[in-house]
């Protein structure tokens, strides 16, 4: 009798990051050969298993639906946020969180044959920020990235270098910057680095008292930065992906959608999402 497939802990990842987040996989009973990769990361308060059962995150009946593997990796910091506030995490081979969840990237390729072109990273609140953050850091291992209420790259930065660090000027919106200085932030993770970036879907809503508005701004900044297009939308859809949610397209590589009176965070769209990817 064949046993259905389960979220599983994979304990050696080969991690050589100071961070000790930890890899879990859930791989459907009817995997595609050489599947596609989307890694779901999860917000404080959560963890692995907890955010693969929460009815809200769709990722697992997106899984077994079409096939394509996910990981979840799990926070080892106290609160269960993930650090975006370190030289660590906010550095190519840095040796934080964002390490670790690279590493799981190159685990799943090597391990589950799966599509090195086709990897894809989530997540909703600090996972979103996480996603941000891995756009930045390890834009060669990223094909395109969905997140849900986040924050830009580098927008959480710890002055006293300290890990996963609170940052109250970034969460109120009061961290504002031009397209070419937060261009420049994440040039500056990855010194270098000329290859090809993730293409970016953002969403936020317009009451969120978490992680206020403005920083969709910033985030719509940063990208079109890194992209080195204009800011103002090449096309705009209004009530899309649904009603009260307004879809603004930079070209092809940024999209952003905001949420009318949606609060914190934006639910998960699987069809919105998995269309962005191409799954």
């Amino acid at each position: 009798m064949a046993i259905a497939a389960t979220l599983t802990q994979v304990s050696n990842y080969e991690n050589n990051a100071t961070s000790k987040a930890q890899m879990w996989v859930y791989k459907p009973d009817n995997v595609v050969a050489n599947p596609p990769l989307v890694v779901v990361i999860h917000s404080c308060q959560s963890t692995a298993q907890s955010y693969f059962q929460n009815s809200l995150i769709p990722w697992k009946q997106g899984s077994d639906k079409k096939g394509y593997i996910t990981v979840w990796p799990s926070s080892p910091n106290s609160g269960t946020c993930w650090d975006v506030s370190s030289k660590r995490s906010l550095s190519h081979l840095g040796g934080g969180d964002s390490q670790a969840i690279a590493n799981m990237i190159l685990y799943a390729i090597k391990t589950y044959s799966v599509d090195p072109t086709r990897v894809y990273v989530t997540g909703g609140s600090s996972g979103a920020m996480m996603s941000n953050v891995l756009a930045a850091t390890y834009p060669e291992l990223i094909k395109a990235v969905s997140l849900y209420s986040g924050v830009a790259a580098g927008c959480f930065v710890s002055s006293s270098g300290g890990v996963d660090q609170w940052n109250n000027s970034c969460s109120g919106g009061q961290s504002r910057a031009s397209a070419d200085q937060w261009k420049q932030v994440v040039l500056d993770m990855y010194p270098g680095y000329d290859g090809p970036r993730p293409k970016m879907q953002i969403w936020h809503g317009s009451a969120d008292s978490t992680l206020a508005p403005q920083n969709y701004q910033e985030e719509i900044k940063q990208w079109t930065g890194v992209f080195n297009v204009s800011q103002t939308p090449t096309s705009t859809v209004q009530n899309f992906p649904k009603q009260g949610y307004t879809t603004s397209n930079y070209g092809d590589s940024v999209q952003g959608i905001y949420g009318q009176g949606v609060g914190h965070s934006v639910p998960a769209n699987l069809t919105a999402s998995e269309i962005w990817f191409g799954l």
